[in-house]
């Protein structure tokens, strides 16, 4: 997922997109902490896709405001 794709949606997709992030990473230290992940990268992918989503959300509520 790049910051291009995200800007074209729209904030409902993002907020939608983000919770889905947030659960996959909760699920993904839990199996981290019961010693079931397979890919430690996922995590940091995870977290990273979560950070891009907010950054577009808070842009695009910038915009609006103005």
């Amino acid at each position: 997922m790049n910051a291009k794709e995200l800007k074209e949606k729209t904030p409902d997709q993002l907020r939608e997109q983000l919770t889905a992030l947030k659960k996959e990473a909760f699920n993904l230290r839990f199996q981290q902490a019961t010693g079931q992940l397979e890919s430690t990268a996922r995590m940091r992918a995870v977290r990273r896709d979560a950070a891009r989503v907010l950054t577009v959300l808070n842009a695009k509520a910038a915009d609006a405001a103005k």
